[in-house]
């Protein structure tokens, strides 16, 4: 396995991805990510909604490393959803981070027809906007997040279609459905809590593996995912777990552990609401 994926338009994006989901705005976040990058990462995922894209940028120019060699993510809020709001959104995130283009930019969540009568209007402009900062240049992909494949199908008819959608996913909670789609549509697969926020880690079949390879329950699910074909975006402040976390390219599962993981019921879904914030 490859330490990088090809995008459907022939991007290349570093593999695994560093998450940042609930670090802080402070130095010690843009230590962490400074930290990542000297140890190898080269793709940081933010978000607006996160608070940090502001760290983010000052660790890029903390680093030293030329600006090409790190992939950087941001996402546009449930609250700016739309065309106009959209492009406005873009511009506050790439103020906060302090440069001149994006990597990839996704919509964080999807309007959905429990609450919004429109939701699939709502969605097309949101997409309109992504794919007009696409085709200017601005960013090097587009794509979503949190979509399941009936909001993805409205996407599809346009002239982009996404090329990432960034979905929970671990074994113990596998969206099949979702990735099929994604699968069938050449749209890569991110996935966030790749570890499942510690409920996934203390199954017996992850610690089994563990001792099999010789590595950790969060090191067979990060490689899971990389045998699975999904990019995983891990997330750590602690310097030693940061470190393991991409130490995962010196083994492979077999298939019949992938198998196994496969077969494993769902227990690990977070079960929340995007438009009831904080999470």
């Amino acid at each position: 396995m490859s330490d990088h994926f090809t995008l459907s338009n022939g991007v290349a994006i570093p593999s695994p991805g560093f998450g940042t989901y609930l670090m802080p705005e402070e130095p010690a976040t843009v230590d962490a990510i400074v930290q990542a990058l000297r140890l190898g990462y080269r793709h940081i995922d933010t978000a607006y909604f996160y608070g940090n894209e502001t760290c983010v940028g000052e660790a890029i120019r903390a680093s030293g490393l030329p600006r090409e060699e790190i992939f950087v993510t941001s996402k546009v809020w449930n609250t700016d959803r739309g065309y106009q709001p959209t492009l406005a959104a873009f511009e506050k995130t790439m103020t906060h981070l302090g440069l001149d283009y994006l990597d990839l930019y996704l919509i964080h969540w999807p309007a959905y027809a429990d609450k919004y009568e429109n939701w699939e209007d709502v969605n097309r402009e949101t997409w309109r906007a992504m794919t007009e900062l696409y085709q200017s240049g601005r960013v090097r992909a587009i794509g979503v997040s949190n979509f399941k494949p009936h909001h993805l199908k409205a996407l599809l008819e346009g002239p982009v279609k996404p090329m990432v959608d960034q979905i929970e996913l671990n074994p113990g909670w596998q969206q099949r459905e979702t990735v099929a789609f994604c699968a069938q549509h050449d749209i890569l697969i991110e996935a966030w809590s790749p570890l499942g926020r510690g409920r996934v880690l203390g199954h017996p079949l992850l610690a089994e593996l563990g001792r099999k390879y010789g590595k950790t329950p969060a090191q067979i699910c990060l490689r899971w995912c990389l045998d699975k074909g999904y990019l995983p975006l891990p997330k750590s402040v602690t310097p030693s777990r940061i470190q393991e976390n991409l130490n995962i390219f010196d083994f492979a599962l077999t298939p019949e552990d992938i198998a196994r993981l496969d077969a494993l019921p769902p227990f690990g879904e977070s079960g929340r609401d995007p438009d009831n914030v904080p999470f």
